[in-house]
């Protein structure tokens, strides 16, 4: 498990180009037959992805987190952004097709993951913050029929927000929150850009009181994102490749502008959860 600790904002605004990607980029994540995982100081989250292939992998808590198992003292939300694949906890599957999500509550013990067909493996895409208590393991499911330990999206949260005309037709998936899938403090979801628009969360934001992880995806190979991070009257960019995940303090803008559309997930800890909790910024304030 990589460790990063955090960083000043008046550090950051000193950064070089390569500085400021090896504090807050995350590459290769994606690596088939291996489970990844990035700690951060930053309220606690572990950002992570497992890539079975012919067999499955088993998630440890390894010496980083001085826990007996994973999930101890921690929640975890994952969403599949690669082929068909199984999620086994304590001893009960759960099947996950392409952007099929789960909620794993604190004290589960013993997790794997599997694909159905190595050759097109199964990419389980996670994030896991300290938890205080115990909320139920759920499936998470975009559309479909409730049963037994599944959940579908519902309609509301599922927004269609901005317009083509700026860039920035998008529609949000809210996939752990408040209301559908309870959790100590992880909120979790998906933004798909509409073809044309390449902007999201414009105008931008801040949220003192919770941080955010994003993973940009569904880009070809010679795309790539602009994602702007720093104070608002300091800001930066880092250049963002398919597959590779951010992380913003609580202090930073976050947003993105691309050579195309695309797609992003979103995983916010922090001790609030109500998700127009934020600080915006007006487009003309920006520097």
């Amino acid at each position: 498990m990589e460790i990063r600790t955090a960083s000043s904002p008046r550090d950051v605004k000193h950064y070089t180009t390569e500085r400021l990607r090896e504090e807050f980029l995350i590459q290769n994540l994606f690596v088939g037959g291996e489970i990844k995982l990035v700690y951060s100081h930053i309220d606690r989250i572990i950002t992570g992805a497992a890539v079975p292939t012919d067999k499955p992998l088993v998630l440890t808590a390894g010496e980083e987190l001085r826990a007996d198992y994973f999930l101890q003292r921690r929640e975890m939300g994952i969403i599949n952004v690669g082929g068909k694949g199984t999620i086994t906890v304590d001893g009960r599957a759960y099947t996950l097709d392409y952007k099929d999500g789960m909620y794993i509550g604190m004290g589960q013990k013993d997790i794997s993951f599997a694909s159905e067909d190595a050759t097109n493996p199964a990419k389980f895409y996670l994030n896991s913050a300290p938890a205080h208590t115990t909320y139920p393991t759920v499936l998470i499911k975009m559309d479909g029929e409730k049963e037994e330990g599944v959940v579908i999206i519902k309609d509301e949260n599922k927004v269609e927000l901005g317009t083509l005309e700026e860039s920035n037709h998008r529609v949000i998936n809210k996939y752990i929150l408040p209301g559908q899938v309870e959790s100590c403090q992880l909120v979790m979801g998906m933004t798909a850009l509409k073809p044309g628009s390449v902007w999201n969360t414009m105008p931008c934001h801040t949220h003192d009181r919770r941080m955010e992880v994003y993973l940009y995806f569904e880009m070809p190979e010679d795309a790539f994102v602009m994602h702007y991070m720093g104070e608002p009257t300091q800001t930066r960019h880092i250049v963002m490749r398919n597959e590779e995940a951010v992380i913003s303090p609580s202090w930073s803008i976050h947003a993105g502008s691309g050579s195309r559309a695309y797609t992003f997930i979103w995983g916010m800890v922090g001790e609030n959860q109500v998700f127009t909790d934020m600080d915006a910024v007006d487009n003309k304030d920006l520097r």
